[in-house]
């Protein structure tokens, strides 16, 4: 059953066109991403669907009577309302159903005739049909999942994670049958996308949307749509498909393009050869060049982003955090957080918003003081600090004079040097685009500027806090490549775990109330161990409420060899802690070279789980008298 259609659409800014007589159609319960480098017409298409934006020629249409909803990448709230008045001024198709039929019951109290009797059933018919009896319920379940406690509170108090879990409430309580999303993870951290990629995933409605998470974007998509210069290609699979298709069609379009290239030559001397008197056979060969033409100099969007800027080196010591303690009022960020850094080191740090991530950095980078404690950073040490917010730009300096306030010249990691503008250029940035007002850029564009102006400092302990908004996929993946070759020390705030996994070799784990949590290992190790512990807990708490309801009967107890095991476990158990926490103690030391901390780092993850899983065998044997 297909729920939308769409033919020939095509859409244009100016001379720049965005896409050129796209047809695709989407069936009932697909979900589908839509893949694009930035600038190139995803959010365009969206809002386009959305009834947002007209097409400049084409057609679309969604299947009667089917719901359609739209979150946006910053949605358009109004600041001057309380969280309670916004929910009761949206155009929810539940509320307008919800006061249509309480204006009917009303009617009907006040004159008792068919037609208000008819009226009423049909308003009853709709609450019905739109599952409007229980929104009271449906409103302050979705309000508490998405930890939005107090509705009295304005919504330009707000911070930005805390605006889009509102707005993602707003538009999933409608249970909308067509749901498009420009960037959903934006500005969620970890815990809340991994709710809504399992409630998407197990949801039965329709999905198209924009998003640069991958491990999101493989949990929940089962088809992709990639649209590169002008053209849409449909990939029937997951990301990891896409990835292997789009490579083979690359490489046939550097084929065509090369074989084109030698026909062209060809053609053109054929052409300066030409006598002045044109033939329609001469006339249709030349229309044949100019189309072998355009297949010869067909180029892949964009340009690369590879960087392998210089760096100083760093001498032995890098960056000591002493006892530190930061409080806000009376709420605890950081409470007594101690740690040293080794050379090369590669720190993720994760947690839910508001638990004092970026604070820390802050502390670090000297922007914020502890009420307490120290950090001390080694002589050699040069910090460069990717902020979340940016930098305030002047909004009418172009490109090109931005960074050249910073440097005239960049020295990269051979010794050469290049221009600022050619450094512009490794940004994707081509030679039109560095004489952009910045006002003009987009937020993708802006992002890339903002890294460009941090690196060309050449730091050696480089600070990156939330990186990947705004960032499409492929200058994210250049990114984890240059991020990947980088010498100097690293750490990233980030709620994208596949860039998280592939980059840091330990988590910094915000836990709330100050408590910080170094655990070594991948997010996907530290995932697993959490999932472990919540399934064991959840395993021991059923067998004592199933003990409880079957009595005293129900008990067994352990065997002789169980027994044995569960005598031993304790001792096996004490053994993996105290080698785990010496193995810590050498970690933390600073004196460690990258290798060796490596090596020890993914011991002391493997002692994690093996203690984890002798903890849930302890549990589960414990249970038994």
């Amino acid at each position: 059953m297909n729920y939308l259609s769409a033919e020939n659409i095509s859409k244009s800014f100016g001379d720049q066109m965005l896409f050129e007589g796209i047809t695709f159609g989407l069936a009932r319960g697909e979900k589908t991403a839509i893949i694009a480098r930035n600038g190139t017409g995803k959010t365009t298409l969206l809002r386009i669907l959305a009834g947002m934006e007209s097409t400049d020629s084409g057609t679309f249409t969604f299947r009667n009577g089917i719901k359609v909803a739209f979150l946006e990448q910053a949605p358009d709230l109004d600041q001057t309302l309380t969280i309670d008045e916004l929910i009761l001024s949206s155009n929810s198709a539940v509320l307008t159903v919800i006061k249509q039929y309480e204006k009917v019951v009303q009617e009907h109290a006040e004159r008792q005739t068919a037609e208000a009797a008819g009226n009423l059933e049909a308003a009853t018919a709709e609450m019905d049909h739109l599952h409007a009896w229980d929104y009271e319920r449906r409103l302050r379940q979705l309000l508490d999942l998405f930890r939005i406690t107090s509705t009295t509170q304005l919504v330009g108090e707000l911070s930005g994670g805390e605006k889009k879990r509102l707005a993602m409430a707003l538009v999933l309580l409608d249970e909308p049958d067509f749901l498009i999303l420009d960037e959903p993870t934006n500005h969620l951290d970890i815990e809340m996308i991994e709710w809504l990629e399992l409630y998407l995933s197990r949801s039965t409605l329709t999905l198209l949307m924009v998003t640069h998470d991958r491990f999101f974007l493989d949990r929940v998509c089962n088809r992709i749509f990639e649209l590169s210069l002008g053209n849409l290609y449909q990939y029937q699979g997951n990301y990891e498909y896409f990835l292997e298709k789009r490579a083979t069609r690359e490489d046939l379009r550097k084929v065509e393009a090369h074989r084109a290239g030698r026909l062209m030559k060809r053609e053109l001397e054929w052409l300066r050869r030409m006598p002045k008197a044109r033939t329609g056979k001469s006339k249709s060969r030349i229309d044949a060049f100019q189309e072998i033409k355009e297949k010869a100099t067909l180029e892949e969007e964009g340009g690369e982003l590879v960087l392998r800027v210089k760096s100083p080196r760093l001498g032995g010591k890098i960056l000591e955090i002493d006892q530190v303690k930061k409080h806000f009022g009376s709420f605890s960020i950081i409470d007594n957080f101690s740690y040293k850094f080794a050379k090369g080191e590669r720190v993720g740090i994760i947690g839910r918003n508001g638990t004092g991530k970026t604070t820390l950095l802050n502390l670090i980078t000297g922007l914020d003081s502890p009420d307490s404690g120290s950090i001390i950073t080694g002589d050699t040490v040069v910090l460069g600090y990717y902020r979340q917010m940016g930098p305030t730009w002047k909004q009418d300096q172009i490109v090109i004079d931005a960074v050249k306030e910073i440097a005239e010249v960049v020295t990269m990691e051979d010794g050469r040097t290049i221009s600022a503008s050619r450094f512009l250029e490794y940004f994707m940035f081509s030679p039109d685009s560095q004489y952009k007002r910045i006002e003009k850029l987009s937020g993708g564009e802006l992002r890339r500027l903002h890294l460009l102006t941090v690196l060309i400092r050449n730091p050696n302990f480089l600070i990156l806090d939330e990186p990947t908004n705004d960032l499409d996929l492929f200058a994210l993946n250049k990114l984890e490549e240059f991020l990947l070759a980088f010498k100097g020390c690293l750490m990233i705030v980030s709620h994208d775990r596949y860039f998280l996994n592939k980059l840091s070799d330990h988590l910094f784990v915000f836990e709330g109330d100050g408590k910080i949590k170094d655990h070594y290992g991948s997010y996907s190790e530290y995932s697993f161990q959490q999932e472990t512990k919540k399934k064991a807990l959840s395993r021991r708490t059923e067998t004592v409420v199933k003990s409880k309801k079957a009595g005293p009967a129900a008990k067994t107890k352990r065997s002789y060899k169980e027994q044995k095991e569960y005598d031993g476990l304790e001792e096996e158990i004490e053994k993996l802690e105290a080698e785990k926490t010496a193995l810590e103690e050498e970690v933390n030391s600073g004196t460690l070279d990258y290798e060796i901390l490596n090596s020890k780092s993914i011991r002391i993850a493997k002692l994690m789980e093996l203690i984890d899983l002798k903890m849930e065998r302890w549990m589960d044997l414990d249970q038994l008298s």
